[in-house]
């Protein structure tokens, strides 16, 4: 196809796609989808190699939250069955985190519910990043506790984070849709306020709400403008007691057509596959490794994961390699741009201009589930997607609503909680975490 070679050949170049061409790529038929895969594997394979980054979710506080994302299982008011608690001591989430680390996790990521920390709780985050460095040599740590107030980002600079995750999650136009409690623009300026501290922003979407394939552009778009060096794509989790608990829009092969759509518009940053692959791609989450070049390993903030041990199986079995915590995850152009405190990365011109410059330009330019997370402000897909994303959809259209149900996947309008398995271990319980 030449739209395959001419997306190939942009994003071995960073240079941004046309809208048009992204859109084509969504548009793509089942039986162009080993081809879509095998051209962004391409992209994938110039800036990552056969690398897979492994990153573990440690929920702080649970449940709980007083604002109203609709796809979120904390959210205010959900009905969902799932755990709730307070903040766990930094005792508690060092040995949380040890457990991600020894199955090989490089970055932990700390999520919180709640529309932002208070700075006590960025004090007491402070205290738990230190007690996990402390404990695990060399682990990077993501922060995810919701809308940031100034100097926050700072704070948690200096106490050790690496890293914010906040999630733009869906477009501008539809965002209203979904919550109420905050703004887009709430949501720009914590991931700004991140890239001013020096922090490596995290920032991705969660698909699967009943948005239109413009929906999906205009998010990923806006991700490539603000230059996060991850986005985590998250799929919906429809848990029952929220909003969209009938929300099943998904099928494993449009997972793996956005998936390539996300690589081809954000060629050299890291993709992370997070909450929802195992309901929505199931037994093609392998092919998903040939996009993406980072996941979540085992369970995330409120739903289970399949067996950490399956995670690493199914990467070996595909021929992948763990990345190890002595590699640099970024290619070279963005790992030193970091490194020299580039800062506010974001706000690239119209071509997509990545930290401190056109993403087209020489590579001497410079250039974080979840399923259930807080959906909050505060955790902003939590690094890894919230649980039931996406709002009261009034405003959105089903893009995959004609799309007949695959055995095994709920029909639209069903709620299938026999999908969804509630997070019962890990951290917050006396059960042992999954890794």
């Amino acid at each position: 196809m030449d739209l395959l070679n001419t997306l190939v050949d942009k994003g071995l170049r960073r240079e941004l796609p046309t809208r048009e061409e992204a859109l084509a790529v969504l548009a793509t038929s089942d039986d162009e989808l080993l081809d879509v895969v095998a051209a962004a594997g391409k992209v994938r394979r110039q800036w990552f190699g056969r690398r897979v980054k492994l990153n573990y979710l440690v929920n702080l506080k649970s449940g709980l939250c007083p604002e109203d994302c609709s796809y979120c299982s904390q959210r205010l008011g959900s009905k969902a069955e799932i755990l709730k608690y307070t903040w766990l001591k930094p005792e508690e989430a060092s040995q949380a985190a040890a457990a991600g680390v020894a199955g090989g996790a490089k970055r932990v990521c700390l999520v919180a519910s709640g529309r932002g920390p208070t700075d006590r709780d960025v004090e007491r985050v402070g205290k738990t990043i230190a007690a996990i460095k402390e404990q695990n040599e060399g682990v990077e740590v993501c922060a995810c506790l919701g809308l940031l107030s100034d100097g926050q980002a700072e704070r948690l600079r200096d106490a050790g984070a690496d890293a914010y995750n906040h999630n733009l999650n869906t477009s501008e136009a539809t965002y209203g849709a979904i919550t109420k409690t905050h703004t887009y623009a709430d949501r720009v300026d914590t991931v700004q306020k991140a890239h001013a501290a020096g922090l490596s922003a995290c920032s991705g979407l969660i698909a699967g709400m009943g948005e239109s394939d413009e929906d999906l552009v205009d998010v990923v778009y806006s991700l490539r403008e603000l230059d996060p060096d991850s986005v985590p794509v998250n799929f919906l989790i429809p848990f029952e007691g929220t909003p969209l608990a009938k929300e099943w829009n998904l099928t494993p092969q449009r997972a793996l057509r956005i998936l390539a759509m996300v690589r081809f518009v954000c060629p050299d940053v890291e993709v992370r596959l997070a909450g929802g692959r195992e309901v929505h791609l199931r037994s093609m989450q392998p092919l998903a490794l040939h996009l993406v070049n980072s996941i979540f390993l085992g369970d995330y903030l409120t739903s289970e994961g399949q067996a950490g041990q399956t995670d690493l199986d199914m990467i070996a079995d595909a021929g992948f390699e763990v990345e190890g915590a002595g590699t640099s995850t970024l290619p070279a152009h963005r790992s030193d741009a970091l490194a020299g405190g580039c800062g506010s990365h974001g706000g690239g011109a119209a071509a997509g201009a990545s930290v401190c410059g056109s993403a087209a330009s020489s590579a001497s330019s410079a250039s974080s589930a979840s399923s259930a997370d807080a959906g909050a402000a505060g955790c902003g897909s939590a690094c890894g997607g919230c649980s039931g994303h996406g709002g009261e959809a009034a405003a959105s259209v089903p893009a995959a609503a004609s799309v007949p149900a695959p055995s095994g996947q709920a029909e639209a309008g069903e709620v299938r909680s026999d999908l969804v398995a509630v997070r019962r271990r890990g951290a917050g319980t006396e059960l042992a975490p999954n890794a």
